[in-house]
């Protein structure tokens, strides 16, 4: 197996035993209301990039389909990453309605993981298109004004 795929695998794997980690130490609706109000923009945001990207295109792998178009309308005019962006509000709200340690660092931990997923995911994307590049000058990676 490619040094890359292995890392793209690795990435996805440890995502996902993150994901569980909050699925399995709280709730999945946040109880406190403000934090509620996160957690659905959250969703909303993500559910928005995946629209659109047109959602039969969305993949878990960092590496680009074989038919895979530059997006970069909706909320990809403005950030590069948003479905990253949506997943890091969920789990913040979910962090923030039930504190622990444990918890905190899960979501660390998932900013890390996501954060080197999407480098891997930008190299890609530089060598499949060209005006990747162009639209890296003008977006942010992953909050406005901050990333």
């Amino acid at each position: 197996m490619q040094t890359g795929r292995r890392q793209s695998l690795f990435v996805v794997a440890f995502q996902f035993l993150l994901f569980g980690y909050f699925v399995l130490t709280g709730p999945l609706l946040a109880r406190r209301i403000p934090c509620l109000i996160l957690e659905i923009l959250g969703l909303a945001l993500g559910t928005w990039a995946a629209l659109s990207m047109n959602i039969r295109r969305v993949r878990v792998m960092p590496d680009v389909a074989p038919d895979a178009v530059l997006v970069t309308r909706g909320p990809y005019r403005v950030v590069r990453h948003p479905m990253y962006t949506a997943v890091l509000l969920v789990l913040l709200a979910l962090l923030l309605d039930q504190f622990s340690w444990d918890r905190g660092m899960a979501w660390l931990l998932s900013t890390v993981n996501l954060v080197l997923k999407l480098n891997m995911e930008e190299r890609f994307l530089v060598q499949r298109f060209p005006p990747y590049e162009e639209y890296r000058k003008r977006s942010w990676r992953l909050c406005p004004l901050v990333y």
